[in-house]
C-alpha cells in the first residue's frame, strides 16, 4: 500500500519518506525508544534527528509543532545538536503524527537511529554546496558587470550600455534568487503560514526588497525609485550567508557531531552462526540471545558477549577512557561499542541492544544532546521578540531616509533585516556546551545535564566518598608483625597458602600481596565463616583469621588478621582499604586549582584519618552516618560554598541529590539508575581536576560568545539604521558572527588547549 494514502497535501506526503508508518509498529518505534516512566507504561521517550534547523527560532517551531500533537506531553529540540526528544503516549500518538507536524512546520523529522540519516545529510550538503557555487559563480559574473558603473565619470557610459549592463546582472541573479535563496524563502514561507516570525524572514524580506527595487530600475529607469541597482549586493550577501551556514554546518559537525559519533558506533550487520555452521551477514536488530557471531579484525563488538573462541586485542576507551587496548582471551567477556583490534573472534551474544552498558551510555547521550542549559534557554526567549524588533528597526529606518532619499531608506531596512539576525546569540551558549559534552565523552566521562558544566565552573571545593571512590573495594597489606626470628616473608608465605582457600576481602588481600616461590601444601584446610581458617602443613596446626579465633590479643580500631599455630602467635597483618592510584595526583590537582577538598567517610576515625593524611586533604569527617554526611554538605552550602561531591553513587544519594554538582564513579553505579550530573566511566580520579578545567575553560567561551555577539549587534545595528552599512556588508557580517562563535565553541573539542 501507498505510504502518502489519505495524508493531506503534498508536504505532509513526504512524511512517508522514511518509512513513517511502517514505523508506528512498536516493535519498530522501540529502536528509536525507551519506557519514560515505570508508573506510567503508555509514555515513551524518543530521540529524533530534525533536518533544516540553524538557529533558536528553528527549534523553538519543531517544539511547539511536536507539542501541537496530541498525546505528545513534552518536547525538546537543540538547535545545535540538531536532535529532539519527544515524551509522547502510545495509545494517543504515533510517531508518523509527530513527524507530519514537523513537515508541516518545513522541517524534516527522522529517526535517531535511522541508517539513512548520513546518506541524507550527504545529499544535503551537496546541494548546499551546489546553491553556494552557483551563487558565488554569478555573484563575479555581476560584479563584473557592475564595475563599470562605479568606475566610469559622468558622460563616459551611454545610456544603452548602462541598461545592457543591468540586464545582464538581472539575468544572471535569478538563479541565485530562485536556486540558491531557496532555503531562506521555504523556511520564511513555513514560518508565515504557521503564524510566527523564524530567523529566515528578515532574510527572505531584505533579498526580496533588494531584487524586487532592483528590478524596477531595471525595467523602468526612470521611476520614482531612482536609477541605482543593487544586483552585486544582493548576489554578494547571499554568497556570504550560504559561505556562513556551509562553514557552520562542518564546525557543528565538529562539535556536536562529536557526540553523534560516539553513539553511533554499532555496525550496521555482522556476521551469525546458522543452524549449519556457517556464517551469514545479517542485520544487528536482528541478533538474538544465545547467538554466535564472528567479529572481524577492526569491527566494533554488536553486543556485550564472551569470548567462544580467539583471542585479541579491544579498544573499550568509550567505558573507561584509556585508549590501551586491553587483552581479551577465551572465556573473556567483551562490550558492545568497543572496537576488535587483531584477530577473528567468535562471541557467545549475552546482552543487545539497550540492555548494554553501550546502549545505556547512549541513552545518557541522547538525553544530553537536547538538553538546554540555563543561558541558551534565555536566549531563546529573546530570539522571537528580537526579531520583531528587527522588523520594527527595519520599518523605522525606511521611514525615517524615505523622504530624503526612497533609495537609500530601503537599502537601509534591508541592511537592518540581515545584520540584525540573532544566530550568533542562539547557538553561542549550546554550540560550547555540545563540544565540551563530546570531548568529555571521549574521555570516558558522560554529561547527564549540560547546566551542570556551568555549574562545576564556580564549585570552590570538592567532596569526596571515601569507599569505592578515594579507594578501591579491596583491602591491601599495610605493613607486617613478626615473632621474633620470623621473615615476613615466609609468614606472609604460610598466610597466603591459607587465605588462597578463602574468598574473604582480607584473604584476597593476601594471596595479592604474595609474590614469592610456591606456596605451602596443606592439608585438612577448613573455613569458620567470619572467624578464619585452619590447616595442618606437616606436623604444624595453623590458625589465620581474628584475634579471637588465632587466640591472640586484639588492637582496637585496627584491621587485622592474625596467623598462630600450635606454639601460639606466629604474625599479624595490619590490612588498610587500597588506595586508588591516581587519587594524589587528582587531590593536588584540584589544590592548584584554589578548590578545597575534603572527605566524609563513615568508616572509624582512625582508618579514615590514615588516608587523610596519605592524600593532603584538607577536612575529613569520619564516623558519618547519611544524615551527618547530609547536614554536612547542607553546612558547606550555608556558609556560601559552591560544593561538587564525589561518590560511587551507592549509598550517598541523598548528598549527591544536595550537592550543586555531583559526580558518580561508573563503574560502582548501574548507568541507568545514576542520578549525578557527570558519570566517570572508568572510575579514574585523575578525570575530576581535568572536568573542573574543562567546564572552566567553557563558562570562557560562553562568554566570549555572548560578548562578541552583544558587541557585533552594538556596532551594526546603529550603521545599517544610519544607511551606512550596505547590504553585502551586512550579509557578510551576518555570516562572520555565526561562524566566529560555533569556531570559538570548537575550539573546546581540542584536548589540553586553553581557550
Amino acid at each position: 500500500m501507498d505510504d502518502t494514502v489519505n495524508l493531506p497535501n503534498a508536504a505532509s506526503a513526504r512524511v512517508a519518506e522514511p518509512g513513517w508508518l511502517a514505523l508506528d509498529a512498536p516493535a519498530e518505534w522501540a529502536a528509536f525508544s525507551e519506557p519514560y516512566a515505570d508508573n506510567e507504561k503508555s509514555l515513551q521517550r524518543s530521540h529524533f534527528v530534525v533536518e533544516g534547523m540553524h538557529c533558536a527560532a528553528c527549534s523553538v517551531a519543531v517544539e511547539q509543532a511536536l507539542k501541537s500533537v496530541k498525546g505528545v506531553q513534552e518536547a525538546e529540540v537543540s538547535a545545535a545538536s540538531g536532535r529532539a526528544s519527544v515524551v509522547w503516549s502510545d495509545k494517543a500518538a504515533k510517531p508518523s503524527d509527530m513527524a507530519r507536524a514537523v513537515v508541516t512546520a518545513g522541517y524534516r523529522l527522522l529517526p535517531a537511529t535511522d541508517n539513512s540519516l548520513i546518506v541524507q545529510r550527504k545529499k544535503a550538503r551537496r546541494l548546499a554546496l551546489w546553491r553556494w557555487l552557483v551563487a558565488g559563480f554569478c555573484m563575479m559574473q555581476v560584479m563584473m558587470y557592475a564595475w563599470p558603473a562605479y568606475v566610469s565619470g559622468p558622460g563616459e557610459m551611454s545610456a544603452d550600455m548602462a541598461s545592457l549592463l543591468r540586464w545582464a546582472s538581472w539575468v544572471l541573479t535569478l538563479p541565485v534568487m530562485f536556486f540558491s535563496s531557496g532555503p531562506f524563502f521555504s523556511s520564511a514561507i513555513s514560518a508565515l503560514k504557521q503564524r510566527r516570525i523564524g530567523m529566515d524572514l528578515p532574510v527572505a524580506l531584505g533579498i526580496v526588497i533588494t531584487f524586487v527595487v532592483s528590478s524596477a530600475v531595471t525595467f523602468d529607469p526612470t521611476g520614482w525609485w531612482g536609477h541605482e541597482v543593487y544586483f552585486d549586493s544582493l548576489t554578494m550577501f547571499v554568497f556570504f550567508l550560504l559561505t556562513g551556514r556551509w562553514l557552520e554546518a562542518g564546525l557543528r559537525d565538529r562539535t556536536a557531531g562529536s557526540l553523534e559519533a560516539l553513539m553511533r558506533r554499532l555496525p550496521e550487520s555482522t556476521e551469525r552462526k546458522n543452524a549449519n555452521g556457517i556464517f551469514r551477514r545479517v542485520g544487528v536488530r536482528q541478533l538474538q540471545l544465545g547467538d554466535i557471531i564472528r567479529v572481524l579484525p577492526g569491527e566494533a563488538f554488536p553486543a556485550d558477549g564472551r569470548l567462544l573462541r580467539g583471542d585479541t586485542l579491544a579498544n573499550e576507551s568509550l567505558l573507561t577512557g584509556e585508549s590501551r587496548p586491553l587483552a581479551k582471551q577465551m572465556g573473556d567477556t567483551v562490550i558492545a561499542g568497543s572496537y576488535n583490534l587483531s584477530k577473528s573472534v567468535e562471541v557467545l551474544v549475552q546482552q543487545l541492544g539497550k540492555a548494554t552498558r553501550y546502549g545505556q551510555i547512549v541513552a545518557l547521550m541522547e538525553r544530553v544532546a537536547t538538553d538546554k542549559p540555563r543561558l541558551a534557554i534565555l536566549a531563546d526567549r529573546i530570539a522571537r521578540p528580537f526579531l520583531i524588533l528587527v522588523l520594527i528597526a527595519a520599518t523605522g529606518a525606511a521611514a525615517y531616509w524615505w523622504h530624503t532619499d526612497p533609495s537609500r531608506a530601503l537599502m537601509a531596512a534591508v541592511a537592518v533585516l540581515i545584520v540584525t539576525c540573532p544566530c550568533a546569540l542562539s547557538l553561542a551558549t549550546p554550540a560550547a556546551m555540545l563540544a565540551t559534552a563530546g570531548a568529555l565523552a571521549r574521555k570516558g566521562v558522560l554529561v547527564r545535564r549540560l547546566q551542570a558544566i556551568e555549574t562545576l565552573a564556580q564549585i570552590d571545593t570538592v567532596v569526596f566518598d571515601k569507599t569505592g571512590t578515594l579507594t578501591h573495594d579491596r583491602m591491601a597489606v599495610a605493613d607486617i608483625i613478626t615473632r621474633k626470628g620470623l621473615k615476613s616473608e615466609f609468614a606472609l608465605g604460610l598466610a597466603s597458602a591459607l587465605a588462597s582457600h578463602s574468598l574473604h576481602p582480607a584473604s584476597r588481600a593476601l594471596v595479592a600481596a604474595y609474590s614469592g616461590p610456591a606456596k605451602a601444601l596443606l592439608d585438612d584446610v577448613q573455613e569458620s565463616p567470619g572467624q578464619g581458617i585452619t590447616a595442618r602443613s606437616g606436623q604444624r596446626q595453623l590458625r589465620l583469621g581474628s584475634a579471637a579465633f588465632c587466640s591472640v590479643e586484639a588492637v582496637s580500631g585496627a584491621l587485622q588478621v592474625h596467623l598462630a599455630d600450635n606454639d601460639g602467635w606466629l604474625a599479624t597483618f595490619n590490612l588498610e582499604e587500597e588506595v586508588r592510584e591516581d587519587a594524589s595526583e587528582a587531590i593536588g590537582a584540584l589544590k592548584r586549582e584554589g578548590i578545597a577538598v575534603q572527605m566524609l567517610s563513615g568508616d572509624r576515625q582512625k582508618s579514615a584519618q590514615r588516608i587523610g593524611d596519605r592524600l593532603g586533604l584538607d577536612l575529613l569527617r569520619a564516623d558519618a552516618t547519611p544524615q551527618d554526611k547530609l547536614a554536612h554538605m547542607q553546612g558547606l552550602q550555608a556558609g556560601g560554598r559552591k560544593v561538587a561531591m564525589v561518590g560511587d553513587g551507592l549509598n550517598d544519594g541523598p548528598v549527591l541529590a544536595c550537592a550543586n554538582v555531583s559526580v558518580a564513579m561508573g563503574q560502582a553505579v548501574p548507568l541507568a539508575q545514576a542520578q549525578s550530573d557527570f558519570v566517570v566511566l572508568g572510575g579514574q580520579l585523575r578525570v575530576i581536576p581535568e572536568l573542573v578545567i574543562h567546564a572552566r575553560r567553557t563558562l570562557r567561551v560562553v562568554r566570549q560568545n555572548l560578548a562578541w555577539a552583544a558587541l557585533y549587534n552594538a556596532i551594526c545595528i546603529p550603521l545599517a539604521v544610519a544607511g551606512i552599512l550596505p547590504a553585502w556588508l551586512a550579509g557578510l557580517g551576518m555570516a562572520a558572527s555565526s561562524i566566529l562563535v560555533v569556531l570559538n565553541a570548537a575550539r573546546l573539542t581540542r584536548n589540553g588547549k586553553e581557550a
